[in-house]
C-alpha cells in the first residue's frame, strides 16, 4: 500500500465517522440539555487525548509550554463552539444544523481578510454568494422571499458556530503547538469550566445509556479518533487537494442516517439548500487546486 493510499484509508475513516455524528447528537438531545452532552463529550475526548499524548511520551511537553495559548483556544473550543452547535442541533433538525454548520470554510475564507490581511477573489465572492443562498434557503425552509425563520435562534447559533470554527482556525494559523498536545491543552481548559456550568445549571444527571452513550460516542469519535484519522492523512498524503475533497461526502451520508435512524424526513428545502452550499465549496475547492498541484 502507497502513502497515499494508507491516507486516502486515514481520509474516509475521518469522514466516515463524522457523518455519524449529526445523529449521534440528536439521539443524545433527546434526553440531555447541550451542556450536559458538551461535559460528558469533552471528557471521553479528554481522556482519549491524554492518552495518546502520554502514549507518545508527549506529556512532559504538554505540560510544560502552550498553556497561555490554550487558555482562549479552549474557550473557543471546545466550550463556546461546540455549546453552540449542539444548541442549534437542539432546535433545528438535524439536517439543516448539519448543512448550515458545513458553511464553516467559507466564512473562514471572508474572516480571513481582516485577521490575516487576506484578499478575496471574484470567484470567492461567487462561491459565498452560491453558498449563502443556500444558507437562506434551508433557514426559510425553501420560503426564500419569507424573512420569517422557522427558527431564528437555531439558526443564528448554527452560523455563529461556523463563524466560530472558522475564527478559530484561522488564529490557530500561529500556533505553533503539536496539534494532539494542542487539542489535549485546550480540553484541559474546557473541560472545568464545562463542568463548572453544568454544577450551576443542570446539575449532573443519570439518563440512561442512550442518551449517556451517544454522549461518548461524540466525544470519542467525533471530537477524538476523527480527529487523529484526519491528522495522520494531512500528514501523511503527499499533496493536501487529494483528500481535502473527501468532506463532500459527508453530508448525503449524514442524511440518509438522519433519515433511516432518526427518522427525519429529507426536506426539499434542504436538499436544494444543500446542492447550492456543496456548490460553493465545490468552487472554492476548484481555485486553490492549481496551487495545490503546484506544491
Amino acid at each position: 500500500m502507497t502513502q497515499d493510499q494508507r491516507a486516502m484509508l486515514y481520509g474516509v475513516g475521518a469522514v466516515g465517522l463524522w457523518s455519524t455524528v449529526a445523529t449521534a447528537f440528536k439521539l443524545a438531545l433527546e434526553s440531555m440539555s447541550p451542556v450536559e452532552l458538551m461535559w460528558i463529550a469533552a471528557l471521553v475526548s479528554w481522556l482519549l487525548m491524554g492518552g495518546l499524548v502520554w502514549r507518545r511520551k508527549q506529556m512532559g511537553i504538554a505540560l510544560r509550554r502552550g498553556w497561555r495559548t490554550a487558555l482562549w483556544a479552549g474557550l473557543m473550543n471546545p466550550v463556546t463552539y461546540y455549546l453552540m452547535l449542539f444548541a442549534a442541533y437542539d432546535r433545528l433538525p438535524g439536517q439543516e444544523a448539519m448543512a448550515l454548520n458545513y458553511t464553516w470554510a467559507l466564512a473562514m475564507a471572508f474572516l480571513a481578510v481582516p485577521v490575516l490581511g487576506q484578499r478575496l477573489t471574484r470567484t470567492d465572492l461567487l462561491a459565498g454568494l452560491i453558498a449563502y443562498a443556500g444558507v437562506w434557503t434551508i433557514a426559510t425552509r425553501g420560503q426564500v422571499f419569507n424573512v420569517a425563520f422557522a427558527d431564528p435562534w437555531g439558526v443564528g447559533a448554527a452560523l455563529a458556530s461556523t463563524l466560530l470554527w472558522a475564527l478559530y482556525w484561522l488564529l490557530n494559523a500561529r500556533d505553533h503547538r503539536e496539534p494532539l498536545v494542542a487539542q489535549w491543552q485546550n480540553f484541559s481548559v474546557g473541560l472545568p469550566v464545562l463542568t463548572a456550568i453544568v454544577a450551576l445549571g443542570p446539575g449532573f444527571d443519570w439518563y440512561g445509556w442512550k442518551g449517556v452513550g451517544a454522549g461518548i460516542y461524540v466525544g470519542l469519535f467525533e471530537m477524538g479518533v476523527a480527529f487523529v484519522l484526519w491528522q495522520m492523512a494531512v500528514h501523511t498524503v503527499s499533496r493536501t487537494a487529494k483528500i481535502s475533497n473527501l468532506i463532500f461526502l459527508s453530508p448525503p451520508i449524514s442524511l440518509f442516517l438522519l433519515h433511516v435512524i432518526i427518522g427525519e424526513p429529507i426536506l426539499t428545502s434542504t436538499l436544494i439548500g444543500l446542492a447550492l452550499i456543496l456548490a460553493g465549496l465545490g468552487l472554492q475547492q476548484l481555485q486553490k487546486a492549481p496551487a495545490a498541484e503546484a506544491t
